[in-house]
């Protein structure tokens, strides 16, 4: 099944590029936790990481 194709704007695509590769970048330096994703009339506006580390037992 192939991807539907997106028509946009010159900016509103570059911003979609834009965001896509920080959320990238969020999901490759995170082993374990979650991201989470703001979006205001669209666009993403914020992206929080939450790492988890699991401490060992002494």
């Amino acid at each position: 099944m192939s991807k539907p194709e997106l028509s946009l704007p010159g900016d509103a695509q570059r911003l979609l590029e834009e965001s896509l590769s920080s959320v990238r970048e969020a999901l490759l330096g995170l082993k374990f936790g979650n991201v989470s994703l703001t979006v205001h009339e669209g666009r993403v506006v914020q992206i929080d990481v939450t790492e988890k580390k699991r401490l060992k037992p002494s």
